[in-house]
């Protein structure tokens, strides 16, 4: 739920009731009276393919026991045999929960494929105790939590490792690399989306200072140390089988300069495996989030289909 109020001098407040499979519902509250009423910006829009989704809510235990939040969204009825194609997200940086809210990617959902939100700690979904838990030096329990979550949809049968893909975002490129450096059996694909992947030198980029109150410096020994650990370039090792990459960068991003998630993908080519592919794909019309509307979906598309072509989804093949 979200909650505004467009003019401070007034009792009427604007509410946007939504979730992980429902559009928004837009109400004026007036504070004064106590009601609700369906706000004349409202628009119903029903999406049948969607309505055989369920979302469920549960609690998966860490590596050290802590319970880590798990959103799962699938149509109803799918077998628990490890055979959906499963879509892992997470972030858990700068104290920004994942809530509930409807996007029309989760429309995957409607052809089969498990979407789930990891909420690990980094995050605030559990408060401020739950945000400095994966930060700095406790930055670890981020990509444990994640990979706790990937586990859990593996034993209880949503998916199988020849079927999850990951993917993260932003400071979420540090959780995704770094789950699949260390836990690479556990994930058949992986999308390091404008990510940060070379934590070491990301102080020294144009944005760089500006992220060390969350992530730390290497001027300071103990937190040179924690970005170590953050850096997935630094922790790719050569004969590994890693699972396939798309490295995204955007050519005018202020925020992630393009070499991070560039040297993280060079890194796993030379190093990889496993015979699937890594590759790194630039946009030249975007930012960080700052592009046309046709930029983003074509972006998050090609994405989508690089993930379900190599979990196998049968949509999703090659034409020969």
């Amino acid at each position: 739920m979200e909650v505004s109020c467009p003019d401070w001098k007034t009792d009427l407040c604007h509410v946007v009731i939504t979730s992980w499979t429902r559009p928004p519902t837009r109400y004026d509250y007036n504070a004064q009276k106590d009601t609700f009423a369906k706000s004349i910006f409202h628009t119903d829009v029903r999406y049948p393919e969607l309505e055989e989704l369920v979302a469920e809510e549960v609690e998966v235990p860490s590596h050290d026991g802590i319970l880590v939040p798990l959103s799962i969204i699938h149509k109803k009825g799918i077998p628990l045999d490890g055979s959906n194609c499963c879509i892992l997200e997470g972030y858990g940086a700068y104290g920004i929960s994942y809530a509930p809210s409807f996007d029309v990617r989760i429309s995957v959902a409607a052809h089969g494929v498990v979407r789930a939100y990891a909420h690990p700690r980094g995050g605030s979904e559990k408060g401020e105790l739950w945000y400095k838990s994966g930060y700095k030096t406790t930055k670890p329990n981020t990509w444990k939590d994640y990979i706790a979550c990937a586990e859990y949809l593996i034993k209880k049968g949503y998916t199988s490792p020849e079927k999850l893909a990951g993917t993260g975002t932003s400071a979420g490129g540090i959780l995704i690399s770094r789950a699949i450096t260390d836990r690479p059996d556990l994930f058949c694909a992986a999308i390091c989306n404008v990510g940060c992947a070379n934590a070491m030198r990301m102080e020294l980029s144009p944005n760089g200072p500006a992220n060390v109150p969350e992530f730390g410096t290497v001027q300071d020994p103990v937190e040179c140390r924690a970005l170590f650990e953050m850096d997935g370039l630094q922790h790719v090792r050569r004969g590994v089988k890693y699972p396939a990459v798309m490295g995204v960068a955007g050519w005018n991003d202020p925020r992630v300069v393009p070499w991070e998630p560039g040297k993280f993908v060079a890194a796993l080519q030379n190093a990889t495996a496993s015979g699937r592919p890594v590759f790194l794909k630039v946009n030249y019309d975007n930012g960080h989030f700052t592009e046309e509307k046709s930029v983003t979906f074509n972006n998050f598309a090609s994405q989508f289909a690089f993930m379900l072509w190599q979990t196998g989804h049968k949509e999703f093949q090659a034409i020969e």
